[in-house]
């Protein structure tokens, strides 16, 4: 290497010029001759270039020459090495070799078990795969079933749980294809099968809802009458107390602290509820919405429509009842169904029903003759602003119709009072006037007062008189005998008359109180009514007109001769459903008598109709269409009979007759037929013909009957005693007890 620099010549030497220098620095740095190439053509001067390449080329091969033969013997090392490691890369490709035999013959076995392991894991992972599908399949179609079995039962909410439940977790990940295609084309059908069955039923309660709004309403107003009431009751206490310490009397007067509750009004909003929760879940919150509005609206709209087809006077009462009816439900849904009415929806339906019914009232008044009329609709209205004032809503401007139509009132009942006045001294005979407050006392008193006839209390003592005999009895009569009367209205009009009876005193007494007469001097005998006498009679017309109506319920309940299987050859010892009806209604008869009559009407009553049911029972063996009976349908009247009896001793005693009529028992009122019933059941039948056994026994029992009723008797050998050995003796015995009575007895008639 030392000896390298003096071979080495110098650019001058060789004749180099400075663009040879620029082109082998190019080349020995390894850079891009190709724009030193492209310039070149560019100039059209490529020759010089070629030449300088040649140049450098033959420099090169000098250069490589002179390389070589000072490296020769470093090369010839090197190859001798390279043979070497030659030999050394044969021997170990032969080691290579030798072991690769050896490990292809033991990994050949390896490969297969390799390859059965490979196998298993792969038939594994399917398995599992499968299982996994398997299970998700399994959990859809359970959900699938619970939704069917939710569908079948109406539980629409958790179908569409048991849906949604579907959709959000099992949806996009069930594994075949063709399960998911009918659950995804079965999902839009059940939420649309849901959301028409849900609107099916709320379109019914629409229906339902609207037509019970009368009778909501009717109860809240009714509500309000007894509110008004208790505090009329109470102005009046306060009052007497006032006009009593006026006169020196020493009155306390307290407050009643109790005061009764009104039971609540009671209506089911359920199917509206589950109805709108049903559409939030199906996204159609906003929808039920608007449809809910929709058709409250034409409901109300339709509310508010008046009759045509009858008098406003007749028809106001359901009219505003069915209003308010309406508000207190929609009272109700806003303040319980979260968010499905707003209140500006609710004070838009008041506004337009204010609107509505101030327009009808105005109209109606406008239209009205009678003081009578208008006072009726204006009190029914009061009490309509009174049971809505409660909920909340403004009342003030259907009020204010009330104020505009007050002189129209006054004129009305003075030109009323004014006409009733003409006619009593047109007709010089006094005709009737009905007098139903102070006023209308005072009104004919100061009247009188003024008049020629000085002692104008005998006046007003016969009018009164001829108002109870001509106008009211005669009304309460024909009432009486009225058809289509029912039970309890009968036994409220008997009810009246008595008070009406006992009230005669204080009309006399409150008319002499009128024109100035002291007390105590109508007190005197014969100083009463006629009227008084006139009204026991017809009370004692309404008891009778009672006793035959419940007779006829009571017949139609019992029918004996259809309800009784009068030949049955099975025994039942069960008591018959007629006469739990017919208990039933006795219960709900004495229990309402009890409440409204006086205690020797109530035993009137309840005498009457049990001894009714017995002349029944025997009328019923009696009968033309009873041609024969047997031993079981004795057992069974005989059943029902004991029924009857616990019933009355029950009643007697419970209502205090007990204690009044100590002598005397409901239970006696069957005599009649529980000694038939005992005498059929006798196994001495016979005994009956004996005077002593049967005047003590049977002496309610009229011979000629018992011959008739005994002649249909007929037990079966073949019935329940016939197939009963251990009775079968008793049983003959009997039949020929009873083959002996019959034959004496005709004997007898």
């Amino acid at each position: 290497m030392d000896a390298e620099p003096p071979k080495r010549r110098t650019a001058i030497e060789n004749g180099e010029t400075g663009e040879d220098l620029v082109l082998a620095t190019l080349i020995g740095n390894g850079d891009d001759l190709g724009p030193l190439v492209r310039h070149a053509f560019e100039m059209g001067r490529p020759e010089p270039l070629v030449q300088q390449l040649k140049h450098l080329m033959k420099k090169k091969e000098v250069e490589i020459e002179e390389l070589c033969k000072t490296h020769y013997e470093e090369f010839i090392r090197a190859v001798d090495e390279l043979r070497g490691v030659l030999v050394d890369a044969e021997e170990l490709k032969s080691d290579l070799a030798s072991d690769n035999f050896r490990l292809q013959e033991v990994g050949s076995a390896l490969l297969l078990k390799l390859e059965e392991l490979l196998e298993s894991y792969s038939i594994k992972k399917s398995v599992t795969e499968a299982i996994k599908m398997s299970k998700i399949c399994i959990e859809v179609l359970q959900l699938c079933v619970k939704c069917n079995t939710h569908l079948s039962a109406g539980q629409f909410y958790l179908a569409l749980k048991a849906v949604d439940l579907i959709e959000k977790n099992y949806l996009k990940n069930i594994p075949v294809n063709k399960i998911k295609i009918v659950i995804e084309k079965a999902i839009p059908i059940i939420k649309a099968h849901v959301e028409k069955k849900v609107t099916t039923h709320f379109n019914e309660w629409l229906v339902h809802i609207r037509s019970s709004a009368k009778n909501i309403g009717q109860t809240a107003i009714g509500h309000a009458a007894s509110a008004r009431q208790r505090e009329e009751e109470t102005l009046e206490r306060q009052r007497k107390a006032e006009e009593m310490n006026m006169y020196g009397m020493e009155f306390v007067y307290t407050l009643d602290e109790e005061v009764s509750e009104e039971s609540p009004l009671k209506f089911d909003l359920t199917t509206l509820h589950r109805s709108y929760h049903i559409h939030a879940c199906l996204g159609l919150q906003e929808q039920f919405r608007e449809y809910y509005y929709k058709n409250r609206m034409l409901q109300l709209t339709s509310d508010l429509q008046i009759s045509s087809s009858q008098a406003f006077v007749e028809s106001h009462h359901v009219y505003l009842a069915q209003i308010a009816g309406y508000f207190i439900v929609e009272d109700r849904v806003l303040r319980t169904s979260g968010g499905l009415l707003s209140d500006e929806q609710v004070e838009t339906m008041w506004e337009t029903t204010v609107a509505k019914v101030t327009s009808v009232l105005e109209t109606q008044f406008s239209l009205m003759r009678s003081a009578t009329h208008l006072l009726l609709v204006k009190d029914y209205i009061t009490l309509l602003g009174a049971a809505l004032t409660q909920y909340g809503y403004k009342v003030g401007s259907i009020l204010e119709v009330l104020d505009k139509s007050r002189d129209k009132y006054h004129d009305l009942l003075l030109e009323e009072c004014r006409q009733q006045i003409s006619n009593i001294f047109s007709n010089d005979t006094c005709e009737q006037m009905v007098m139903k407050k102070d006023a209308d006392y005072e009104s004919s008193v100061d009247y009188l007062s003024h008049g020629v006839n000085c002692n104008f209390y005998d006046t007003v003592r016969k009018y009164l008189d001829k108002l109870l005999i001509d106008v009211l009895n005669e009304v309460i009569i024909n009432k009486v005998h009225s058809t289509g009367l029912g039970e309890s209205q009968a036994m409220q009009i008997a009810a009246n008359i008595s008070y009406l009876e006992r009230a005669c005193d204080f009309f006399v007494q409150h008319a002499a109180q009128l024109c100035g007469i002291p007390v105590r001097a109508v007190e005197r005998p014969r100083a009463g009514l006629t009227a008084q006498a006139i009204l026991k009679t017809s009370r004692d017309e309404a008891y009778l007109a009672l006793l035959n109506l419940v007779h006829s319920k009571l017949e139609e309940f019992m029918a004996l001769t259809e309800n009784i299987n009068w030949t049955s050859e099975e025994l039942v010892q069960n008591k018959n459903d007629y006469m739990n009806e017919v208990v039933f209604y006795l219960e709900t008869l004495l229990s309402k008598a009890q409440q409204i009559l006086p205690l020797d009407a109530l035993y009137k009553v309840g005498s009457g109709t049990l001894e009714h049911i017995s002349n029944s029972i025997v009328a019923a063996f009696l009968s033309d269409s009873v041609k024969r009976f047997n031993a079981n349908a004795v057992i069974v009247i005989n059943n029902d009979l004991k029924m009857l009896e616990n019933f009355a001793d029950e009643r007697f005693e419970s209502t205090g007759l007990k204690e009044v009529y100590k002598d005397g028992s409901f239970r006696g009122c069957l005599i009649e037929a529980r000694q038939l019933i005992n005498l059929l059941s006798s196994s001495q039948p016979e005994n009956f013909m004996n005077p002593v056994i049967r005047q003590k026994n049977y002496n309610a029992l009229d011979y000629k009957k018992v011959g008739i009723i005994c002649d249909k008797f007929k037990d079966s050998a073949d019935g329940i005693f016939g197939s009963l050995s251990s009775r079968n003796t008793k049983t003959n015995s009997r039949k020929k007890s009873m083959d002996v009575f019959k034959k004496r007895l005709k004997d007898f008639n």
